[in-house]
């Protein structure tokens, strides 16, 4: 596919057209009775464009309609000094940083410290692993459960709270008993420690969002929005909206017993451009709102 160029104009014209369901939206959850929920954009998915000018892509993350950002794992590179520049940005734009992603290293004692650190510094509430890295049986996933919980323990102190990023693994049922891993993360942590649903690999996994966030109510404190088309030629590619995703039920679910704070888009490539991609499904979700 030839490459597509999105320019800055281009964005803000999508925006534009954005603003109206913004409004609907909003005036759908309030006649409902229902505070809106925020809506935030992670990172990684303008990993490129942050690279080359964060400041700048904070500004258009702000200006396409976003209410918050989720940083990824190098955040915990940064030093002091650029940290200070992003967070006085993001409160310059009126941008909230609900959460960071973290490898599991992160939460190892000699780096959890740093870490802790950094998120009070960026306004952070949410300290999640991206990722457990290699787990061995049930035994490994109790020791997963485990080092989640010290973080948990460790970052509450510090007014934050631990959670965990699924990915595909954890709705298989390849532990001895026919167990799936989400069946010991979830009693093995405590009742407050939060699970950051990503509905793309629940769903391409054979999971079942909405049935997992009934069976967990008040566990699902945060979403990453993403569809799954079974159509192998697209699969993780669709845009928010797209996919097989069941999103009434879902957000009905989320809302109704999840205990959802935030919800988050997060898009690793489409048929678009990234800026247009995480612009056209933000523009989806604000539909899907309103509608």
């Amino acid at each position: 596919m030839t490459p597509i160029h999105c320019s800055r104009r281009t964005v803000l014209g999508l925006s534009a057209t954005l603003s109206f369901a913004v409004l609907e939206a909003r005036r759908a959850q309030a006649a409902q009775g229902k505070k809106p929920v925020p809506i935030g954009l992670e990172m990684y998915s303008l990993k490129d464009d942050e690279r080359k000018d964060m400041l700048g892509t904070l500004r258009l993350v702000k200006e396409m309609g976003y209410d918050g950002v989720e940083f990824w794992a190098p955040y915990l590179e940064w030093s002091r000094e650029q940290l200070r520049d992003i967070r006085q940005a993001l409160d310059d734009l009126g941008l909230k940083c609900f959460s960071t992603h973290n490898r599991n290293h992160y939460f190892e004692p000699e780096r959890l410290g740093r870490a802790i650190e950094y998120n009070v510094m960026l306004g952070s509430r949410h300290l999640v692993m991206a990722h457990p890295g290699p787990v061995d049986g049930v035994d490994g996933w109790k020791r997963v459960a485990e080092i989640l919980t010290r973080g948990h323990q460790q970052a509450k102190k510090a007014g934050l709270r631990g959670g965990y990023h699924n990915h595909g693994m954890e709705w298989k049922p390849t532990l001895d008993g026919g167990k799936r891993p989400i069946d010991i993360l979830v009693p093995g942590t405590p009742r407050d420690f939060g699970f950051q649903l990503d509905t793309a690999t629940c769903l391409a996994a054979g999971g079942n969002p909405e049935a997992f966030i009934r069976a967990t109510p008040g566990r699902v404190k945060s979403f990453h929005l993403k569809d799954w088309s079974n159509d192998p030629q697209k699969g993780y590619k669709v845009l928010f909206g797209e996919g097989i995703g069941e999103w009434k039920k879902i957000i009905d679910a989320a809302e109704g017993v999840g205990g959802v704070e935030f919800y988050l888009i997060e898009q690793e490539g489409s048929r678009f451009p990234p800026l247009e991609t995480v612009k056209r499904c933000l523009d989806n979700y604000r539909a899907l709102r309103a509608a």
